[in-house]
């Protein structure tokens, strides 16, 4: 690298003289778990039995190669410093492409954001456009279900197998065993299996607790304000239920806005499966049941598509995958895959149904209907107290990636919507099948007797026989209401819109079902339960009850805003995934 540190990366040679491109990964997870336990993609050798030379580096601080490791940190200089190496490496025609998922994936993001000059492609799976919103945070709430198991068990536990701290490393694999009591931990700005004193296992985890807020310290490796840095094409691969699919999707409107380049702006290509994110269809995974269920024509055919990409982008094969965005999808539901030229998609007619009273005392007065006529007079108050200290629990979601994290996908809600702090507002049965896909948006309006709270809302199908299944869902940490850099108190008691951003999906909803969006305060471990105290994060272990009261009024209309694909429009195509399609 450009300050002397030796990063170490595994070669894999095609058997052949003539130049080739280079495919390159670098990870954070161990070089040679690429080919030994492959898990989304294929191993090493079978690109390389295409013809590619394949590079997959330890990144600094990881596995083999040398350096301190930090989270973000090193990667966008490292990345740039590995692409023109690999560039030069002997038997390469000069033309890089990237590819990896999650974490590996961003460390292809902020090689890009670079411009390192031999970079050709990249090929992201699974991961963000901001480290802060939607990585460590979202909505202003912290991801704890996610972070904590993700940071002791692969990255802090690399980091310590790396220094041959073998002491850290087994007392790490011991609280990852009692990962669900970790969980329970606070204050977090002393979480003890990271201390720094343990020693120095994950001292970046601690910058995250600290770094709160959407500020410098999360700017300053943002994809989303470099896009026009950005200028080769971008196949990227997200699953509906994913931990970062909002990321993915805003990586890909906002290079095909803002690409460096027309050619860059031009040959963006999104695919969204019915995946979470460990769950791609592979023989060995284990996804939630309901995912399971599809079949084969739910697989994830990554692979040819990521062959097909780098066959067009790095030997010039003319195969039609470029010359245009491109969106496909998979419709859960009717269990099909759909493209699209762009995102949302052109056709989207917006429906907003808004929350009423249900008619009805059922469930004590916490069922509730959506209707598609807006409140024209006064409505009853919805109220329930949130409780931190017992918060309804995260059934399925786009959560990742431990069993501490609560399941992942799509499941029946039914027995958390029994709690009395989980409000419900549900359609009639629907007349006709629905397909709803795109982003989804709560209008909430609503007051807290707390300083500072939080407001969940689900969206899911229900089905004729009562089930209720997330579709996906979204959070608001109320200070952040306005602004994830500039937090600000509520006024107890006085109302205030705010704005739940629930991640994008897409269903058919068949003739019969039911609507539902679901509120709540809490959704855990998938978000930190909110303390309702209003001092700073995590540096407390205080919590206090809140009363919220949820408004349905002419004066405050609280309603869900969907976007409906009409049946028949030619705006988007069906069609059969393939290999290289």
């Amino acid at each position: 690298m450009r300050d002397g540190t030796i990063l170490r990366a595994d070669v894999y040679r095609p058997q052949t003289s003539d130049p080739v491109p280079v495919v390159l990964m670098r990870t954070q997870y161990g070089k040679s778990a690429a080919q030994i336990q492959p898990s989304r993609y294929r191993p090493p050798d079978w690109f390389a039995s295409h013809c590619y030379l394949v590079v997959v580096q330890d990144v600094r601080g990881i596995g083999n190669s040398e350096g301190t490791f930090t989270e973000f940190g090193n990667d966008t200089h490292d990345g740039y410093d590995t692409v023109e190496w690999a560039a030069r490496l002997p038997g390469s025609n000069g033309k890089v492409g990237m590819y990896g998922s999650s974490y590996v994936g961003a460390t292809q993001w902020l090689a890009a954001i670079e411009t390192p000059p031999h970079l050709s492609t990249i090929v992201p799976a699974n991961t963000a456009s901001d480290y802060y919103d939607g990585w460590t945070y979202e909505g202003g709430a912290y991801r704890l279900g996610f972070v904590e198991p993700w940071a002791m068990g692969t990255i802090g536990l690399e980091s310590a197998e790396q220094r041959a701290d073998k002491a850290t490393a087994d007392q790490l694999g011991t609280d990852l065993q009692n990962i669900t009591a970790w969980l329970n931990y606070r204050p977090y700005k002393d979480f003890p299996p990271l201390q720094p004193g343990n020693p120095a296992v994950a001292p970046w985890y601690f910058d995250w607790i600290r770094n709160s807020v959407r500020n410098d310290y999360w700017k300053q490796w943002s994809i989303r304000d470099r896009y026009p840095n950005v200028r080769v094409p971008v196949l990227d691969i997200e699953g509906w239920y994913d931990a970062f699919l909002a990321g993915g999707v805003e990586n890909f409107t906002g290079m095909v806005e803002r690409g460096g380049d027309p050619q860059a702006r031009q040959n963006q290509r999104l695919v969204i499966g019915p995946w979470d994110h460990l769950g791609w269809g592979r023989p060995t995974s284990t996804i939630a049941p309901r995912l399971e269920q599809l079949g084969a024509v739910g697989d994830s055919p990554i692979n040819e598509l990521m062959l097909a990409w780098f066959d067009h982008f790095l030997k010039g094969q003319d195969n039609g995958v470029s010359g245009k965005p491109r969106v496909d999808y998979f419709l859960m539901g009717a269990n099909r895959w759909k493209s699209a030229p762009n995102w949302p998609l052109p056709q989207t007619q917006w429906k907003e149904y808004y929350f009423a009273d249900s008619g009805a005392n059922s469930v004590a007065g916490r069922v509730g209907k959506l209707v598609e006529r807006a409140p024209n007079g006064p409505a009853a108050l919805d109220r329930y107290v949130y409780d931190p200290a017992s918060p309804a629990p995260s059934i399925g979601g786009h959560s990742c990636c431990s069993v501490g994290s609560g399941p992942q996908g799509p499941f029946d809600q039914s027995a958390v919507e029994q709690r009395s702090d989980v409000l419900t507002y549900t359609s009639d049965p629907l007349t006709a099948d629905t397909e709803v896909t795109g982003p989804i948006t709560v209008k909430l309006w609503a007051s807290s007797t707390a300083p500072d709270t939080d407001f969940v809302a689900r969206l899911e199908v229900v089905a004729s026989d009562g089930s209720a299944v997330n579709l996906n869902n979204g959070i608001i940490r109320a200070a952040f209401r306005d602004s994830l850099s500039e937090p600000a108190a509520l006024v107890p008691g006085q109302p205030y819109a705010f704005t739940i951003k629930i991640w994008p999906t897409s269903y058919q909803f068949n003739a019969g079902d039911r609507i539902r969006v679901a509120i709540s305060s809490s959704d855990y471990p998938q978000y930190a339960p909110n303390p309702n105290t209003g001092e700073p994060f995590g540096d407390s272990a205080r919590t206090q009850p809140a009363t919220q009261t949820i408004y349905k009024d002419a004066e405050h209309p609280s309603s869900v805003v969907l976007p409906i694909i009409p049946a028949g429009n030619s705006g988007s195509t069906s069609f059969d995934l393939e290999p290289g399609s």
